[in-house]
């Protein structure tokens, strides 16, 4: 029977007070299903990673509060042999946002991004000026969940970003329409939701009551996610293409979450049957 561990945050993380157990459950249920032994290891304690046919670090969460731990842990996996999903170099390079810059040179339908070594009320009203909009986004180079994310003006720049940051425009499309995340498993697409902020937010997340629904998503959402996983040179196990639509309605890209993404599995028709193929192939 071949073993499976899901990487869980930390016992010291807050994430670890969230909402983990449940998606872990949703994960778990079609590995086991389909024959697998599936077992979950806290990230920063996990020990003897080796001795499993595969490790996904999907539940992995809080890991951006501590990214040179992060680093330090994928390369001492790499050199002990462990079999990630997705690889090592995955691992590292999708921890820092500052990859959305590469993928936009690529072709890749990208929300304009600028990178600064750190923020204040002046920087942040020249990045509006330079998007020539009136509000924009501010957010840690290693972040998750809308951790120390800020809309400014409003929020003030103290709570946002310590050190270097990225500053995206607002695009006030998504108190609307939301975000839309399309999940692909071994390159194939599988699933997709929708995420809309609670009135007067911008943020989507469930920790923030953002409103879930399933999703069919659009001619366009569809190119868009091909278009950007394209200007990934690296193969996926898993993947979540989360786009918004700027100004004009063109889907972007806000993230491309490989390390822990919620795969949203509740939401999948074909109870993941995707994931689980995937998982078989790698194996």
């Amino acid at each position: 029977m071949p073993r499976i561990a899901i990487l869980t945050p930390s016992p010291s993380d807050e994430a670890f007070r969230g909402r983990w157990r449940d998606v872990a459950r949703r994960n778990a249920e079609p590995l086991l299903a389909a024959g697998f032994a599936v077992e979950e290891r806290a990230w920063t304690e996990a020990q003897d990673l080796a001795a499993f046919d595969l490790v996904l670090p999907l539940l992995a969460w809080g890991y951006h509060r501590d990214a040179a731990l992060w680093l330090e842990a994928v390369a001492r996996w790499e050199g002990e042999g462990v079999r990630l999903g997705n690889p090592p170099s995955v691992l590292c390079w999708n921890a820092d946002k500052s990859y959305l810059g590469r993928l936009a040179e690529r072709g890749a339908p990208v929300v304009p991004t600028l990178y600064v070594p750190g923020i204040d009320d002046h920087i942040l009203a020249a990045a509006a000026e330079a998007f020539a909009t009136d509000r924009v986004v501010a957010k840690p180079l290693a972040s998750s969940t809308a951790w120390r994310t800020i809309r400014w003006p409003g929020d003030a720049a103290a709570d946002g970003p310590e050190g270097a940051a990225m500053v995206q425009p607002y695009l006030p499309r998504i108190e609307s329409d939301g975000e839309v995340s399309l999940l692909y498993f071994a390159g194939r697409f599988s699933h997709a939701i929708r995420k809309v902020p609670q009135p007067g937010d911008f943020r989507v997340q469930p920790e923030f009551d953002g409103i879930i629904a399933r999703h069919e998503p659009a001619a366009d959402e569809r190119a868009a996610a091909d278009a950007i996983l394209a200007a990934v040179d690296d193969a996926l196990l898993y993947a979540r293409v989360d786009l918004v639509r700027e100004v004009d309605g063109a889907p972007q890209l806000i993230e491309l979450e490989l390390i822990e993404p919620d795969l949203y599995l509740g939401y999948d028709a074909a109870r993941g049957y995707a994931f689980v193929e995937a998982v078989r192939g790698a194996l």
